[in-house]
């Protein structure tokens, strides 16, 4: 099941992605579900929702009938934490 996936993800959406930086990696498949990250430039931008419903779940859905739905799994990084840290250290004077 992972290579028929990642077969259908290589041929019709990492291109997509790949033209805006990103990438995507499938994180866990269960019962029709397809959960996965997005990664580079795509991690964390405000259309990946879109992303996720209109080109990746249509991609997979349409070439492999036996999946139901793509999830999109939210990571943030320890940068971004620390980043965010010292932004709020700095406006509360500490």
């Amino acid at each position: 099941m992972y290579e028929e996936i990642e077969a259908v993800l290589d041929e019709h959406v990492r291109p997509l992605l790949r033209t805006h930086g990103g990438d995507m990696e499938v994180v866990e498949v269960e019962d029709g579900v397809v959960r996965f990250k997005l990664k580079g430039k795509c991690a964390g931008c405000p259309a990946a929702d879109l992303t996720t419903e209109e080109l990746i779940q249509t991609a997979l859905t349409e070439h492999l009938p036996q999946i139901k739905q793509a999830v999109l799994v939210q990571d943030i990084s320890e940068d971004l934490l620390n980043e965010a840290r010292a932004i709020l250290k700095m406006r509360h004077g500490g």
